[in-house]
């Protein structure tokens, strides 16, 4: 039943991915009532498969009450398996800060995000091919829960933070990680438009468009939505600052833009 959730949702039917779902979690909660050592971790494995699942279909508070609980079940098996366990409970604690987040609850939601990225770190030190990845979606999210509290120089450093380590993933498997780490450089520029440092906002969504070009002109469908959102962003940088958009750097992007778009679009 688990698996068929995935299978389901992987194409696009969700209504029926979300039925599979709860049945899992019905049939496992009956399991753990006899057997909770054996089927804590399913159960818990299930409840973050149906939250995620609830948000997709915008049943919003359906699915923090599902991550929740979660979040308590891993804290359970955390308790007595760290190592094996840690891992998941980040996981929870991050969407359940995004589903907090979503839902207004900000102070609640630096706190579980919080949470997230500390256990992270934590992972990463003692592993850190497997986690940094992981620790730098995190601290994605520690900036927009920061910058919600209007606690820009903290979401300042921490999209430092992010993109220090992403600059080295991407360092070594750059079409793994240079896509993120646009993403991250359009994250600090947000952050550094709302400090009204429009320049050096500028300078983030430039080089973001600069090192992201090359994958979009290769597969533009793949990375049009981001390299839109860091046009649209780096523009309005600039007109901000008072100087000229480099048209050398957007030149590429524009015309590949407008390909994709074909005749008439607009």
């Amino acid at each position: 039943l688990t698996n068929l959730g995935t299978m389901l949702s992987g194409l696009g039917r969700h209504e029926e991915a979300l039925a599979a779902t709860e049945k899992a979690v019905e049939r496992y909660r009956q399991l753990t009532g006899t057997a909770p050592q054996a089927f804590l971790p399913d159960l818990a494995m299930s409840l973050t498969n149906l939250g995620t699942m609830l948000s997709g279909l915008g049943r919003h508070e359906e699915a923090l009450a599902a991550t929740e609980k979660a979040v308590e079940r891993y804290r359970q098996l955390t308790g007595t398996a760290p190592q094996a366990f840690l891992p998941d409970l980040a996981t929870s604690l991050n969407n359940l800060g995004m589903m907090l987040s979503g839902l207004g609850r900000r102070e609640e939601a630096l706190a579980a995000t919080e949470e997230a990225v500390e256990i992270r770190r934590q992972l990463s030190t003692r592993r850190p091919q497997a986690f940094l990845p992981d620790l730098t979606t995190s601290l994605n999210n520690l900036v927009n829960a920061l910058s919600g509290l209007g606690r820009r120089e903290e979401a300042l450093a921490a999209t430092e933070e992010a993109l220090a380590i992403r600059r080295q993933l991407s360092a070594r498997r750059p079409q793994a990680f240079l896509p993120d780490l646009a993403n991250s450089l359009g994250a600090q520029g947000t952050v550094l438009q709302g400090m009204e440092r429009h320049a050096a906002a500028a300078d983030a969504f430039g080089e973001g468009i600069r090192l992201l070009t090359p994958l979009f002109l290769r597969l533009p469908q793949a990375f049009a939505p981001l390299i839109l959102k860091l046009t649209r962003n780096y523009l309005q940088a600039c007109q901000a600052a008072g100087r000229e958009p480099d048209e050398a750097l957007l030149g590429p992007v524009v015309e590949a833009l407008q390909r994709l778009q074909g005749p008439g679009n607009g």
